[in-house]
């Protein structure tokens, strides 16, 4: 896409009520039938993964699985209410439980992302009107490649952040360069798609 053909490049969101880890709860609400009929105009939609592609917030469900579930749930609280610049709240979380290469992988194969109802349908319908698609979240890029290669989103198409490890797996941090790890930077990675 260049700047200069766009039509229109679209941030969505699903309404996905919270429900607990892993467990049966209700269905994510699917925007309408006017509203999709809008996308499937425009040139690129772009959306969240944590709580609207995937029903779970990536980053709790990984704490969780390292042991470190209800503090990071608590920042994920005031990140989300926006009480705590986002950076702070993404430095803090990983602060409290440092996700090792290796831990990361065991959690996507033990407890891989579930991709709200619905969504691989819009999606399929989206892409057959030649909609590309973007993933754009504060979450993690390790943790939505396997979504986006379910979904046929090309990997380029995922703009979130980047877990950082040395050389035996340790973590050692997150790409701070990425718009994603910033408060606003949503925002950022939309304008970047839009010039693109």
């Amino acid at each position: 896409m260049r700047a200069a053909d766009i039509v229109v490049v679209l941030a969505a969101a699903l309404e996905v009520p919270k429900s607990a880890p892993h467990s049966p709860g209700p269905e994510n609400s699917l925007p309408s039938e006017e509203v999709i009929r809008t996308w499937c105009k425009a040139d690129a939609v772009c959306f969240d993964v944590d709580s609207t592609v995937c029903l779970d917030e990536g980053i709790d469900e990984l704490a969780d699985f390292c042991g470190a579930g209800p503090a990071v749930a608590e920042w994920t609280s005031k990140a989300m209410t926006g009480s705590v610049p986002f950076e702070e709240a993404l430095a803090a979380r990983l602060s409290l439980f440092k996700p090792s290469l290796y831990q990361v992988n065991e959690c996507m194969e033990k407890r891989p992302p579930r991709i709200s109802p619905g969504i691989a349908k819009l999606i399929k319908r989206l892409r057959a009107k030649n909609v590309d698609i973007y993933l754009v979240s504060g979450g993690f890029r390790q943790m939505f490649k396997p979504i986006a290669l379910e979904l046929g989103i090309p990997p380029e198409n995922i703009y979130a952040n980047q877990l950082l490890f040395g050389n035996s797996g340790e973590y050692v941090g997150f790409d701070p360069a990425e718009p994603t790890s910033r408060s606003g930077g949503k925002a950022i990675a939309v304008q970047q798609i839009r010039q693109v």
